[in-house]
């Protein structure tokens, strides 16, 4: 790995704004090790480096689990035990109602979807599914299911040799599993996202090493392996340089560093999203870093097909509603600068938003005011990909327990991802270390209201 130095002025997470760029496992020479070249050499074994849709999604998970009856579905006819703390507000859309505390994404309405029926849950507290759709025990023994991102980079590749296909900005979380950054599974570890503060990643800092010493140290890897270039009758060494060279243009690439630094923005801008400040309840999770869902579009924009972060810490088992009030205010105001800023930008058609978490939470208050796992049924909020929006799809019962109509599989929004994402969820295949050609989800219809 290397460290590019300078000045340090941190974000929320840590992250330099603009004084650092690490990236992790960037080494030349190593046998079989992973690292930045050998992802560069992947994708373009990949055949589609460079190609593909223009498409991209931001999904966002929402660890612990968030209340689907406390946001996005509020029981106005439950009883007091159950009903909960908060009122239903209108929307944009006339008949849609949401919870109080999201209020600005009420105004837009018109813009998003929200999904009140999701089953499929398998009750892992993670957020495995949320970024791959499947259980996290599914194909296991083969190195398991691979992520969106991943699977975008294996079949797309990256837009630009300089921005890597699949971008993870969660933060380490206490509780790991909340900071997943999307497995490559059995595409193997050289479809893992970039993380730019992933874990590992001080194991071979080189101290010292500036911009301006860069090209010296790449000039001297070439001079290392001249000798094995005059010996090589096969050509692959050239290619090798090739893949070094790319490697070295991520370390470089004004733009993915440029991407990383929202001091670029306009104070009106940031002030928009807002930082999510101060961080309440966070304990074991995710803080509430609103300049990550900033930082998000600024990837997608840069040419980062997959960006995944962490939001919050939703396991309410105790002050679900103080919780709720302060975790949905912030994410109201995040999520609702994220669609507008798309839309102003001609993103929006081309991006795909999921927010989302594990499972809900039970219809039953407990006696320390939270709310328990509840794996039954959940929700998502959804926006962007050229979707049909202003939608309310499905419903659960009086008493928030299941689904009473159109309930919607885990796999299906992850399917209608992949539709938007301009990828034949019906015929396309990755095949597995065994030879065997597996599709990208079971249920492979996307959800037919908003296709």
């Amino acid at each position: 790995m290397l460290t590019i130095l300078g000045r340090a002025s941190k974000y929320c997470d840590g992250i330099s704004r603009r004084g650092f760029l690490k990236i992790g496992g960037f080494s030349m020479g190593a046998a079989g090790g992973v690292n930045l070249a050998n992802l560069m050499r992947a994708e373009a074994v990949a055949g589609t480096a460079a190609t593909g849709a223009n498409k991209s999604i931001i999904n966002i998970f929402l660890g612990g689990g968030p209340p689907h009856q406390d946001m996005w579905e509020i029981k106005t006819e439950a009883p007091r035990e159950i009903r909960g703390e908060f009122n239903p507000i209108d929307t944009a859309v006339p008949g849609i109602q949401i919870g109080e505390c999201f209020p600005k994404l009420a105004a837009i309405m018109d813009r998003l979807v929200v999904v009140r029926s999701v089953v499929g849950c398998d009750g892992g507290h993670d957020g495995f599914q949320c970024l791959t759709g499947w259980d996290r025990r599914s194909m296991e023994s083969v190195g398991g299911r691979p992520a969106i991102g991943s699977v975008l980079g294996k079949i797309y590749g990256p837009r630009d040799p300089g921005i890597p296909a699949s971008v993870a900005l969660a933060n380490k979380t206490s509780h790991v599993p909340w900071s997943e950054p999307g497995p490559a599974g059995f595409l193997g570890a050289a479809y893992q996202p970039f993380r730019p503060n992933g874990n590992g990643m001080e194991d071979l800092t080189l101290n010292g090493v500036t911009l301006d010493r860069l090209d010296d140290r790449r000039s001297l890897l070439k001079g290392l392996d001249q000798l094995k270039r005059q010996t090589d009758a096969t050509g692959m060494m050239a290619g090798v340089d090739s893949f070094t060279e790319a490697a070295f243009g991520v370390l470089t690439s004004n733009r993915l560093a440029a991407a990383l630094d929202i001091s670029q923005e306009p104070a009106e801008v940031r002030a928009r999203y807002g930082d999510g400040k101060p961080y309440q309840f966070q304990y074991d999770g995710a803080p509430t870093c609103n300049e990550q869902i900033l930082m998000a579009r600024r990837l997608v924009e840069a040419g980062v097909r997959s960006v995944t972060l962490s939001y919050g810490r939703w396991d309410s088992h105790g002050k679900n509603f103080d919780l709720v009030r302060d975790h949905g205010s912030k994410l109201d105001q995040g999520v609702s600068a994220l669609v507008l800023d798309l839309e102003e930008r001609g993103m929006l058609n081309d991006v795909t938003i999921l927010v989302w978490g594990e499972f809900g939470r039970t219809p039953r208050i407990n006696d320390g005011a939270g709310r328990d796992h509840w794996p039954q049924v959940s929700c998502a909020l959804m926006a962007g990909g050229g979707m049909r929006t202003g939608q309310a799809i499905g419903s659960t019962n009086r008493l928030g327990e299941y689904a009473a109509s159109r309930p919607v599989h885990v796999q299906e929004i992850i399917g209608t991802a992949y539709h938007n994402l301009g990828i034949d969820v019906m015929n396309t295949t990755l095949v597995d270390p065994t030879g065997r050609p597996q599709f990208l989800v079971d249920l492979r219809e996307p959800m037919r209201e908003l296709v």
